[in-house]
């Protein structure tokens, strides 16, 4: 079985072996809503289907939209316009397609962001990041061996670069700004992958003429260990993961905030505070969405 979503859920020891006649205390980490603990999320095959979700969806979101962004001539390079499209159509096309199975993040930040408002659980997250990074390494290579010597000696390929006239902390702050704008609009519309395809694209026209718009730790990871270059490269892992995080918790504590809602904890989450999860039918479904978590009963949220 997939990993429990519900936010309110928390892992538990509990006694759950009796020997001899009296109980004996066993530690097994479990989830109190759905009761399904991380050994048995290691067996399921829906969660092994969702890593191999991430690997292909991140291998191919950039394959194709550095593949787009390649200099093919120095006298012509490449627009800013086709190559933030391209980053756009393909994390639209990856999120139509398996979007369902795993949510289809392709990148670190957005996994962090997730598990920073337990939407997903810590297992999941690791797995997630994991994948997504050897999905982007096996992009870049297959771009790498694909692509002519002569363009690839142009310009290494896809690897994102601080331009020289920004500074370091001005490229953090380009990448913090336009991954905290990608992560508030994956939370905000997570059934609509064209409003998400759109906000790539957005983020990119932003940042690209900054840093290359990395706002993927992944993405900058891949062609980065295969070109060999490592400059500046803690930009592109700091600035999206803190943007993530900060974006994640934004968007967790102004949607429809009212004056009875302000003093919300990630502790103690109202009921009305997790039922924008339409699409999942229980804990135990096999699949797994975006952004997506169960709406519990009020006896779920009972202490």
């Amino acid at each position: 079985m997939p990993a429990c979503l519900d936010k309110t859920c928390r892992l538990e020891k509990l006694d759950v072996c009796e020997l001899a006649g009296r109980k004996k205390r066993r530690k097994r980490k479990r989830c109190r809503h759905c009761g399904v603990n991380w050994k048995s999320e290691l067996t399921s095959f829906a969660f092994w289907k969702a890593v191999r979700c991430e690997f292909l969806a991140t291998l191919f979101y950039v394959l194709i939209g550095c593949g787009a962004s390649l200099i093919w001539s120095r006298e012509t390079p490449t627009s800013q316009l086709q190559m933030s499209i391209a980053f756009g159509l393909s994390a639209t096309g990856m999120l139509q397609c398996v979007g369902h199975v795993s949510g289809a993040h392709m990148n670190p930040a957005i996994t962090v962001s997730m598990l920073v408002t337990r939407n997903i659980t810590i297992l999941r997250s690791f797995v997630y990041a994991l994948s997504q990074c050897i999905g982007a390494i096996a992009g870049a290579g297959i771009l790498y061996g694909i692509t002519p010597s002569r363009v690839r000696s142009i310009q290494p390929i896809g690897v994102t670069r601080v331009q020289e006239e920004v500074s370091l902390g001005q490229a953090f702050g380009v990448e913090f700004l336009a991954t905290f704008l990608l992560v508030l609009t994956v939370f905000s519309r997570t059934q609509k992958p064209m409003s998400i395809g759109l906000g790539v694209s957005l983020s990119h026209l932003f940042a690209y003429n900054y840093t290359g718009a990395g706002m993927n730790p992944a993405r900058s990871l891949g062609p980065a260990l295969i070109n060999n270059s490592w400059t500046d490269h803690w930009v592109y892992w700091v600035g999206p993961l803190l943007g993530g995080i900060i974006g994640a918790f934004t968007y967790e504590y102004t949607h429809d905030a009212n004056d009875n809602d302000i003093k919300r904890t990630l502790k103690k989450k109202r009921l009305d505070d997790i039922e924008r999860t339409a699409n999942i039918q229980s804990c135990t479904s096999a699949s797994t969405e975006i952004a997506f978590t169960p709406t519990p009963t009020s006896e779920d949220l009972k202490l």
